[in-house]
C-alpha cells in the first residue's frame, strides 16, 4: 500500500509544501500496515471458523463423543456375540437334556420373549440420531439378553429338579462318551466308504486307534457280544425303559463281558478295533429307543459341555461321510 503524499503551508513561500518521507519511514508505513490487515483479517478467520467447527473445547468434546459412539459400537459387537452363545446354550438346552429326559422343550418364541412398548426408549431421543439409535438397541437387547439368561436359569433348575426325582432312571440311560475319540462322523445319510453310495447312518463314529477303551454309557445288562454281520464285533447293552446302547467293530471284548453281566455307567466293556465292514480303526456306538435307531449326539450330556455339544454338532452336519 502506497504511502500518500501530505502538504503544508509555508508561510515565507505563500504556498503548500509537500512533506518528505525518506525510505525507512515509508518501509515502517507500509509495514504497519499489513500487521494491521493480518490482524483483521485472522480475526475474522478465527469467527468464521469457530462459528462452522467449534471452540477447542467443543472440538474436543466432539472428539470425546465420538470415542464414545466407538465404544458402544464395540459394546453392541460384545452383546451380539453373547446373543450367539446363549442362543446356542438353549439350543443345546432343548434338543440335549430336555429332548433325552422327556421333558417338554421350552418355545424359542417364549424364550425371546419381548417387553415394553414402541416407547420404551426414548429417553434416548434427545441425542443425535446416531447416538439414540445405538442406545435404544444397547438398552433392549440388554433386557432381552437378561431375560433369556433368566428362563435358561429357569430351565436348567426344572432339569435338576427333574434328575433328582428321577435318579434311578438316570443312571440307566446312555448319557456319557464310550470313549475319549472326537467324534468323525454323525447320525443320517452318509456316504458309505467301502459300499460307495449314501446310507442311512444309525449312530456316531469315534476316532479311535485298534485297542482303545470303551466305556458303558449307562446302567445295564449285557444283551449281546460276538460277530453280528457288518457290524464286526459287536456288543449290545441292554439299559432298560426301552434303550439299548450298540458298540461296534470292536477288537475285544473287556474280562467277564458276556451276555447277562451287568454292567454300571463308565465300567469297561470291551476295545476298539476295525472288524466287519470299515474303512478304518473306529468305534461305531448306536442307542435305540424301542428298537428305533435315534441320535446318539442328543444323549451325550453327562459328560459333555454345551460348548462342547455344539461344537460336535457342527462336525456331524458338515461331515457327510461315515467309516463304515
Amino acid at each position: 500500500m502506497a504511502l500518500n503524499n501530505y502538504y503544508y503551508y509555508d508561510e515565507q513561500s505563500c504556498e503548500f509544501v509537500p512533506v518528505e518521507y525518506n525510505s525507512l519511514e515509508r518501509i515502517v508505513y507500509t509495514a504497519c500496515i499489513w500487521i494491521l490487515c493480518g490482524v483483521v483479517l485472522s480475526g475474522v478467520g478465527i469467527s468464521i471458523l469457530s462459528f462452522s467447527v467449534g471452540t477447542p473445547a467443543e472440538i474436543a468434546l466432539k472428539a470425546e463423543n465420538q470415542e464414545l459412539i466407538n465404544q458402544l459400537e464395540q459394546t453392541k459387537t460384545k452383546i451380539q456375540d453373547l446373543d450367539q452363545e446363549v442362543d446356542q446354550l438353549a439350543k443345546a438346552d432343548n434338543e440335549m437334556y430336555r429332548s433325552v429326559l422327556g421333558m417338554e422343550e421350552i418355545p424359542y418364541d417364549e424364550r425371546q420373549a419381548g417387553a415394553g412398548g414402541a416407547d420404551v426408549y426414548s429417553e434416548f431421543d434427545v441425542y443425535s440420531q446416531e447416538t439414540s439409535e445405538i442406545l435404544k438397541w444397547t438398552a433392549e437387547n440388554l433386557e432381552s439378553l437378561e431375560r433369556s439368561i433368566n428362563i435358561q436359569q429357569v430351565s436348567f433348575n426344572e432339569i435338576k429338579e427333574y434328575y433328582n426325582n428321577n435318579q434311578e432312571k438316570m443312571k440307566h440311560i446312555p448319557a456319557i462318551k464310550p470313549t475319549e475319540g472326537i467324534i468323525l462322523s454323525g447320525f443320517g445319510m452318509r456316504y458309505h466308504p467301502v459300499l460307495g453310495y449314501e446310507r442311512q447312518h444309525e449312530g456316531l463314529d469315534f476316532r479311535a486307534n485298534v485297542g482303545t477303551e470303551i466305556f458303558a454309557t449307562g446302567d445295564g445288562v449285557v444283551k449281546y457280544a460276538g460277530l453280528k454281520g457288518t457290524y464286526g464285533r459287536l456288543l449290545i447293552v441292554d439299559h432298560d425303559y426301552g434303550y439299548e446302547s450298540y458298540y461296534a467293530h470292536l477288537s475285544s471284548f473287556a474280562k467277564g463281558i458276556k451276555p447277562g453281566t451287568k454292567v454300571k455307567r463308565g465300567d469297561l466293556i470291551g476295545f476298539t478295533g476295525q472288524s466287519g465292514m470299515v474303512e478304518g480303526p473306529h468305534l461305531h456306538y448306536e442307542i435305540r429307543k424301542s428298537s428305533d435307531p435315534i441320535d446318539p449326539l442328543n444323549f451325550l450330556f453327562a459328560d459333555t459341555t454345551p460348548e462342547e455339544y455344539m461344537m460336535y454338532k457342527e462336525i456331524v452336519e458338515n461331515n457327510h461321510r461315515s467309516m463304515d
